[in-house]
């Protein structure tokens, strides 16, 4: 990597790497405090902030402000300059799609976006597509980017590894990554074109420390650690047919009818046998253990047929079958000692704050990667039962490091925060340049409305005091025309 940026065959896409920080409280709605798994709960309530309709649109519009004003204003790539934006699913894709492509509408931006996700999903009680969303075909998606009126384009594991395009000059990313995978899809960004460059990413989701350990490995030499080693193949085949779920016969009978180009459902009455004593004769940790030696079996069998001449017809019918067979076998049953959660809770605060701008500097060492793991994962942990007030205090304290004091909020709120935001408002600025007070100070107070309906989306409190007391407004509508109002220009 090192070498190929030096000598401008790709861009360098770590250089103005931009961290942003999510700050939100959550509070409990019912006056029992029950008992919760603490880390399945912290992750669900980490999803759900993220995937809140008011979280996508607060993210949707800081992408699309800073692409028209950072990316689009300053000519990248002459102009020509697109992004991509990286979710974490489906549904999250879906609205981001739906969100940038509302506030697009809104900005009267002349652009628009593009999504890109497989098969058909079930949004809002309706089943959609791709293509059904963008209005053309799946197979248009990479050639359509390159062309106006499309500068977005809002992925769902789609074009994040093997996507060529020199265009491509931003990237939003909302979507945990680490190793390899962070590696591949930040390259997205780093074609070489003959006006490109620089490149952006600002990340909703990894801190910088993270980013650095995953491409390390990758700067300069990477070289094997260790070997994979094939025997390990031998030992995981005797393990998966040590449990019986399948015999020799149904993995050749399978083959054969794959083999000669047989529908599904002619493979589909093999599979269900052995699903069916997969679920009857194995116990909870048993199909935890084939279901992982499959994976496994899989994957190093993988790696090692693309490296190795290997003529094990063994092991390449074994692959096929447990290629077919994993993907029917359900997850073991596990009790959710988190579910509900999400019903006692709700979000009071949501904002997000744009950190300082990286350039990460790799280490300019040689490095090692360890080899394809043969083993399969460890069984499940134990669940860490503890109160639904605990878990909200840890979760606010970890995810929400600001002070969230009512009283000190709605201070500076009041003193700082709105009047900022007010007196940059344009059209009462322009009034402030006229000798003529009371036309300053209706669009003062069409400018605070203006904010106040922005504050109603992170401050739901203030703002109902603003709109239902009319004291309260009366004072706050005065108290900030004087910390707002210079006079005329001089």
């Amino acid at each position: 990597m090192k070498q190929a940026i030096q000598e401008r065959f790709i861009l360098d896409v770590l250089e103005h790497y931009t961290p942003v920080e999510s700050y939100y409280r959550l509070v409990k709605t019912i006056d029992t405090d029950p008992e919760f798994d603490t880390k399945r709960a912290t992750k669900k309530l980490r999803r759900y902030v993220e995937s809140h309709d008011h979280a996508i649109r607060l993210k949707a519009e800081i992408m699309v402000d800073h692409f028209h004003e950072q990316v689009l204003a300053l000519r990248k790539i002459d102009g020509q300059a697109r992004a991509m934006v990286v979710t974490s699913g489906i549904e999250r894709a879906i609205q981001y799609y739906h969100a940038i492509s509302d506030y697009l509408e809104e900005r009267k931006s002349p652009y628009r976006a593009i999504v890109a996700f497989s098969g058909e999903h079930e949004y809002a009680g309706a089943p959609v597509t791709e293509a059904k969303l963008n209005g053309f075909p799946s197979n248009d998606i990479a050639e359509r980017i390159q062309q106006d009126p499309y500068r977005f384009l809002i992925c769902a594991d789609k074009f994040q590894t093997g996507y060529d395009e020199p265009l491509l000059h931003t990237m939003y990313v909302d979507k945990m990554l680490s190793g390899v995978k962070a590696v591949q899809t930040l390259s997205r960004l780093n074609r070489a074109h003959p006006k490109k460059h620089d490149v952006f990413v600002l990340d909703f989701m990894n801190d910088v420390d993270l980013i650095e350990a995953s491409f390390a490995p990758y700067y300069r030499t990477t070289v094997l650690a260790e070997e994979t080693d094939p025997n390990k193949l031998h030992d995981l085949q005797a393990e998966l047919d040590g449990y019986q779920v399948y015999s020799q016969e149904e993995v050749d009978a399978l083959v054969e009818r794959y083999l000669s180009g047989e529908d599904r459902d002619r493979l589909d009455p093999i599979l269900d046998g052995c699903v069916a004593v997969y679920l009857d004769e194995l116990d909870e940790d048993g199909q935890v253990a084939f279901k992982g030696s499959a994976k496994a079996f899989l994957r190093t069998y993988g790696f090692l047929s693309s490296v190795l001449p290997y003529t094990n017809a063994g092991w390449e019918k074994l692959s096929i079958f447990l290629n077919f067979l994993v993907s029917k076998l359900p997850a073991p049953v596990e009790e959710d000692f988190s579910r509900g959660i999400l019903e006692a809770i709700d979000m009071d605060s949501y904002r997000v704050e744009k950190q300082a701008a990286h350039a990460i500097q790799l280490p300019d060492e040689d490095a090692e990667i360890a080899p394809v793991p043969a083993g399969r994962a460890g069984g499940r942990p134990e669940p860490e039962l503890d109160r639904l007030s605990s878990i909200l205090q840890s979760f606010n304290d970890h995810f929400g490091n600001i002070e969230w004091s009512d009283a000190d909020r709605i201070e500076r709120l009041i003193t700082v925060d709105i009047p900022e935001r007010v007196k940059a408002d344009a059209a009462y600025r322009n009034a402030q340049a006229q000798p003529d007070e009371q036309n300053a100070r209706i669009e003062h107070d069409k400018a605070l409305m203006r904010v106040m309906t922005a504050v109603m989306k992170d401050d739901t409190e203030l703002f109902k005091q603003f709109a239902d007391n009319d004291s309260f407004r009366r004072w706050m509508t005065d108290t900030i025309f004087r910390l707002t109002y210079d006079g005329p220009a001089a």
